[in-house]
Parts: structure tokens; C-alpha cells; sequence
């Protein structure tokens, strides 16, 4: 078993991001398919598949609606699967990949479309999600001041401490300070849209990873419509992005790019861009793979 501390050592930033790149500009886009989602008493059941060149896997992971004082919302196992002979061959820790997946693509969405020079971050929520992403941007770019903007001021301060410990430069902030963002990373189970769009400099870059379903969203419609659009897959996007799905009337039309496509251009788009996620089965597979083989690498040979 490989735990959520191991998984942290093994994939740092740079690492993550690496994998997820080589992935797309060698196998590029892999087959999407919808979430399966088994309701039980206390909750859910989320399970992905996914299966590349060399490997298949599967996550399974519970969110318990109701998790009493002690429990995590979320639990679950990766089990990963040699592509040829179908054996499995290791299991992790499925909340850590996904914290890691998570910030680690929007990471890279950031480095293929943000100007090198982007330097002041604006993160709304207080959560996993939003430390990771802070910490995850900030590799990608040289950040001079990240900011939080939460609803909470004890889990503000509580970010604030844990990201100061990591080494960025950090502050309490509110919506004005969209005016100067140059990245802004939404982080939020928000099922209404966190600010007016008009707020944000004709450059910015934002992030969206709030949800997976397409009745919510983070973003509002003149935003998506007025920027350059990156998503994982055309079909997922369209099946799960509220952000975009209830940004007009020919949802598809919205969207400019895929992952895949921009890892494989010469140049990124100028101008203001949006990423939305929604979170694929290929991408906790393929960080999956990379912990699996750095951990067996540096294990001591019998």
C-alpha cells in the first residue's frame, strides 16, 4: 500500500505536472466515461476506470454525506493493474492522488496558458483543494502574493499558517483584490458564481475545479464566453461542467481547446483564458503509475 505521505514525497509538483505532459503529448486524449456513482445509506460511492499503454486502474472512493466527528468525508483505495496481464500490482491512497491529481493538472493548464511573467494569485476556498492549488501554481510561476478569500475567517487563518509553513507569500483578501489578479483559482463548492467577471483584468487566468456536475458552477456565463476555454475532454465537459453547460445556449461552441490540443501547440492563446476540470479517470492513473514506478524504483532490491 502506498499512503497519502509516500504519494506527497513521491510526486511533488514538477513531478506531477511532468507526468500528466508526457502523457498527453505521447498518448494524448484517452476515452472518457461518466462517473459511476453507487448511492449507499451514509453517502456515495464514486468509481473511475481508466486504462493506458502500459497500465489499468480503478479508483474507488466514498463521500459520506454525514461523516460523524473523527471521520473524513472522503476515503478510498486506488488499485492499479498491469495493462497486459490484468495483475494488479499495487494499491494507494486515493484521497492523497486525488488532491495531488487535482491541483496537478490545473497546474499545468496554468503553465500552458498564464504569461510567464504572472506573478499575483487569487484563491477563493480554504479546503485541501485550495492550499494544493496555491502551493501547485506557485510552482509553475514565479508568485509574489497569494491570496485567500474564504467565508470563514478561522479557516482563512488556519490556510493562511499552513502556506506561509510551505514558503509562499501570503494574505487574507476579498473580491477587489481581482482587480490586479493575474491567476485566480476557484476552489469552492459554490453552486453559484463567486464574482462578477467584469472584476478581472483582460488577461487573468482562472481556474475552476468546484464541481463535477452541471447544474453548479463557480464562473459566470460572460466570463466563459468571453475568454479562451480549455477543458480535459469536449465530452466530459459537456456532460459535467456546469460552468459551462449553463454558459449559453450552444455549450460546445464555448469551448477552444483541450489539454491535449494545447500541449501539443507551439504557442498558447493571449488574452483572457479559462481552465474548467471536472476531474478524469485517466489523470489519477497516470499519477498512479508514476508514484507506483518512483516507489518500486526506490525500493531496496531482496
Amino acid at each position: 500500500m502506498i499512503g497519502g505521505d509516500q504519494i506527497e514525497e513521491l510526486l511533488d509538483w514538477h513531478t506531477a505536472v511532468d507526468a500528466l505532459r508526457a502523457h498527453l503529448r505521447l498518448e494524448g486524449e484517452a476515452e472518457t466515461f461518466p462517473r459511476t456513482a453507487f448511492p449507499c445509506r451514509s453517502g456515495e460511492l464514486l468509481l473511475m476506470p481508466a486504462e493506458t499503454t502500459e497500465y489499468v486502474g480503478v479508483k474507488a472512493i466514498s463521500l459520506n454525506h454525514d461523516a460523524p466527528a473523527g471521520v473524513p468525508r472522503a476515503q478510498g483505495i486506488y488499485t492499479l493493474f498491469d495493462a497486459r496481464t490484468l495483475a494488479p500490482v499495487a494499491q494507494l491512497d486515493a484521497v492523497a492522488l486525488t488532491k495531488i491529481r487535482t491541483s496537478a493538472v490545473s497546474a499545468l493548464a496554468v503553465d500552458l496558458v498564464a504569461p510567464r511573467e504572472s506573478a499575483r494569485l487569487v484563491v477563493f476556498g480554504t479546503g485541501p483543494q485550495a492550499a494544493g492549488h496555491a502551493q501547485a501554481i506557485a510552482a509553475m510561476r514565479e508568485i509574489t502574493e497569494t491570496v485567500i478569500v474564504g467565508r470563514r475567517p478561522e479557516a482563512v487563518e488556519s490556510m493562511l499558517a499552513e502556506l506561509a509553513d510551505a514558503g509562499l507569500p501570503v494574505r487574507a483578501g476579498g473580491r477587489e483584490d481581482l482587480a490586479t489578479a493575474d491567476i485566480v483559482a476557484c476552489c469552492t463548492a459554490a453552486a453559484t458564481p463567486l464574482f462578477d467577471s467584469a472584476a478581472l483584468p483582460s488577461n487573468a487566468v482562472v481556474v475552476a475545479i468546484g464541481s463535477h456536475h452541471p447544474d453548479r458552477r463557480e464562473l459566470d456565463a460572460a466570463l466563459v464566453r468571453d475568454s479562451f476555454v480549455v477543458v480535459e475532454s469536449r465530452d466530459s465537459a459537456l456532460r459535467e461542467a456546469g460552468d459551462i453547460v449553463m454558459a449559453g445556449d450552444d455549450p460546445a461552441a464555448l469551448i477552444d481547446a483541450t489539454l491535449a490540443e494545447l500541449v501539443r501547440r507551439a504557442t498558447a492563446p493571449a488574452g483572457r483564458a479559462v481552465f474548467k476540470s471536472v476531474g478524469e479517470a485517466w489523470e489519477d492513473l497516470v499519477l498512479a503509475a508514476r508514484a507506483f514506478e518512483l516507489s518500486s524504483a526506490s525500493s531496496p532490491r531482496e
